[in-house]
């Protein structure tokens, strides 16, 4: 991974006219250190978190072979293998001094030593699980949620496309896919039961409101809690993967299958492109205090950082 280069403040103060210029160069000069993105992460990156000592991780899916699934991190130092022996690992959190993430029909716990353990077996669940996802900490912070995508086998065509919304083939789709909540003792329970609007859900968040909220991958939705029903804001986001919402009210979407990001106005639910033309845009992490999501391009094998601000 690259570092800025070390500064000639000599040379920066002789070739910079404008006191401002000025300022804001050397303040530029002394991030020395902190990770600059875009970076080259490994295979597949699915998702990003913020966890021990302010370094990034992010898992990586690899191949299909059984154990070759691992956790990179990313750090002022490059990018590292942190833990390892996992099948796919998707959605990643950090919480109470661990690392959380699905792996196919279970959850990982993973300690500051890269320790990994099984903690939440898919015969823990109530309903059976098939196909976890994506993976949001609750509002407060005593446990999580993980999305269920159900059986993803009736999605796709034999292009390996979406089926049309109004096809026959999406009519057969079983609504199978569930939000679950986990306590940080892995008790299970059903936070979000099957529903026509979150077909194959992958994304889930937690609003300002402190309720969940829904990336339907099949249909696009996003879905949002109004007046305690799963309700979707205008647009249709297919493939959807990340969501989350800002201080401000504002909310964030990406797409898999479109290589998109908007950001949708809490008030008016306008749409804007915060970028597109991506191989994929996978599980996002929103740091809103650097104005930025730092967004796995599976395909590419890449963190991006997008900006917030178009």
């Amino acid at each position: 991974m690259k570092k800025l280069a070390p500064c000639d403040r000599n040379r920066v103060f002789r070739s910079i006219k404008g006191m401002a210029f000025t300022l804001i160069m050397f303040w530029a000069c002394q991030i020395n250190g902190q990770v600059q993105f875009p970076v080259d992460v490994g295979v597949k990156p699915e998702s990003i978190t913020k966890g021990f000592n302010g370094n990034y991780y992010v898992t990586l899916m690899n191949g299909k072979d059984k154990g070759d699934g691992e956790v990179a991190e990313i750090s002022e130092s490059g990018v590292k293998v942190f833990a390892k022996g996992f099948d796919e690992p998707k959605g990643i959190v950090f919480l109470e001094g661990h690392l959380y993430f699905s792996d196919l029909n279970r959850i990982w716990k993973v300690d500051s030593n890269g320790k990994a353990s099984v903690f939440v077996q898919k015969e823990d669940f109530p309903k059976e699980a098939l196909y976890l996802n994506d993976v949001a900490v609750d509002a407060d912070g005593k446990g999580i949620y993980v999305a269920d995508m159900g059986d993803t086998k009736y999605m796709r065509d034999g292009n390996n496309d979406l089926w049309p919304l109004d096809s026959d083939e999406a009519k057969k789709i079983p609504q199978v896919g569930r939000i679950y909540h986990i306590d940080l003792k892995g008790r299970v329970t059903i936070a979000q039961d099957g529903s026509p609007l979150m077909t194959n859900p992958n994304g889930v968040g937690v609003d300002n409101n402190g309720e969940i909220m829904v990336g339907a991958f099949f249909q696009g939705n996003f879905l949002i809690k109004k007046e305690g029903k799963l309700t979707p804001l205008k647009g249709t986001f297919r493939g959807a993967d990340a969501v989350e919402q800002d201080s401000q009210g504002n909310y964030y979407i990406s797409s898999w299958v479109q290589g998109t990001v908007w950001k949708i106005d809490g008030k008016t639910e306008e749409t804007t492109v915060l970028v597109s033309g991506l191989q994929s845009a996978a599980d996002f992490l929103l740091e809103e205090e650097k104005g930025r999501l730092l967004l796995p391009d599976m395909m590419a094998g890449k963190i991006l950082s997008v900006s917030i601000h178009p």
